[in-house]
């Protein structure tokens, strides 16, 4: 389980942690998700489990886009102000695919 979350105490504290339950490096991109976000007051845990199939550095877009979708789902976020580009980057543009 990779988890995450972040949240603003009174008198404007904020809080946030993350643990990746040995999925070196997801935790962090997970919880940098939240605060490319701006979101706060949430706690997302996303479960992963292999399957037979390496996923290398793709696996990190996999956990981002199912944590993104559950927020979108319940209601946190709408899918216009993600605070990433439709691609997942922080840069808020979508990569540019070759023109044909």
């Amino acid at each position: 389980n990779i988890m995450a979350y972040r949240y603003q105490a009174e008198g404007g504290l904020q809080y946030s942690d993350n643990d990746e339950d040995g999925e070196d490096g997801a935790g962090s991109k997970l919880a940098h998700l939240l605060e490319l976000g701006g979101w706060n007051d949430v706690i997302v845990v996303v479960s992963r489990w292999y399957g037979g199939i390496h996923l290398g550095p793709d696996r990190f877009r996999h956990i981002n886009n199912a944590a993104r979708t559950v927020l979108e789902d319940g209601g946190f976020v709408s899918s216009k102000n993600t605070g990433t580009g439709a691609s997942g980057c922080a840069s808020g543009k979508a990569k540019k695919g070759k023109k044909r």
